[in-house]
């Protein structure tokens, strides 16, 4: 026989229980250079300008 628990866990303890595995949305701020969104501190993707000036080559799809 497997454990079986002895009393029934109470809503407000298992919502406790719960209470870090609520989805969080990413901080993103805007390009300064094609107004882009993108993560912080982070060259953008699209253009590859980081801090007003090209860090890196982005190739035109």
């Amino acid at each position: 026989m497997s454990p079986v628990p002895k009393r029934k866990t109470a809503p407000s303890r298992r919502d406790r229980r719960r209470a870090h595995d609520a989805l969080i949305s990413r901080n993103l701020v805007q390009c300064s250079n094609c107004g882009e969104m993108r993560l912080p501190h982070r060259v953008c993707p699209k253009c590859g300008h980081y801090q007003g000036r090209e860090v890196i080559e982005v190739e035109e799809k």
